[in-house]
């Protein structure tokens, strides 16, 4: 291993470890069909703070997206203060209706129509001071996407971001740009696709980043509809554990 290779990596587990400490703190909370749930609310408050949409008298963001069946939105808490949130669809060959789907059809079509799995993550919105105080706050926020991955079995995930967030994708999730940027009513910047493919980066992004692992009970409760319990404490920690004990392949 060359001294760059391994200065990188002494970095990514320096990361890991330190977010994985900062998760025994956080909960993953499934948001219910309250149209005033505080993460309403906080899209609102980090959209206005950048003008990216105009002032309402209820304070809350909510679109015709969040009223979908396949919709899933969560919030995310750290010492029990709601520090971000995002909402994922579940794109099928038989079901196609998402914000980034309405964006992009053309583009996605061919994707479903060979019968692949799409996960959607959009809505990331975060408060600012603790933005400011949890750097990794995105990874701890895009950690659901990936467990959805493993739950739903999917074969790519979407990235419909702003240009210049672009970069943090491609290094994290090795995604790759799909379309030219393009306009969504209700926001006034452009935003382009990128997308990841499962099957050719998944294992090694649990490998360089083993805070996205969770177990089958975590994912449960986080994606399966009719589970009563909407809030779980992440299991990163027990996942890696039982990964280490696993036997390994001859």
């Amino acid at each position: 291993m060359s001294a760059a290779i391994g200065y990188q990596a002494g970095i990514t587990s320096n990361f890991a470890t330190s977010l994985m400490d900062l998760m025994d703190r956080v909960e993953y909370r499934r948001v219910t069909d309250d149209a005033m749930d505080p993460v309403y609310r906080l899209r609102y408050e980090a959209y206005r703070r950048e003008e990216f949409v105009p002032p309402n008298a209820k304070e809350v963001v909510r679109d015709e997206f969040d009223e979908l069946p396949n919709v899933y939105c969560y919030g995310i808490y750290i010492d029990d203060r709601l520090v971000s949130s995002v909402r994922l669809h579940l794109l099928t060959r038989d079901y196609r209706n998402s914000l980034s789907y309405s964006v992009f059809p053309d583009v996605l079509d061919p994707l479903l129509d060979k019968g692949n799995i799409i996960l959607d993550p959009g809505r990331f919105t975060a408060d600012y001071e603790a933005s400011l105080n949890f750097p990794a706050l995105p990874f701890l926020t895009l950690r659901v996407a990936t467990m959805a991955v493993q739950h739903f079995s999917a074969d790519f995930v979407l990235n419909a971001v702003r240009p210049e967030h672009g970069a943090f994708y491609r290094r994290v999730f090795r995604s790759f740009l799909m379309s030219e940027a393009r306009y969504y009513h209700g926001l006034s910047f452009p935003i382009v696709l990128y997308a990841c493919e499962i099957a050719v980066m998944y294992a090694d992004l649990l490998r360089r980043y083993p805070f996205f692992r969770s177990t089958a009970d975590e994912r449960e409760i986080l994606f399966d509809k009719n589970q009563s319990v909407k809030v779980v404490q992440p299991t990163a920690r027990l996942a890696q554990r039982l990964a280490e004990l696993a036997p390994v392949p001859v």
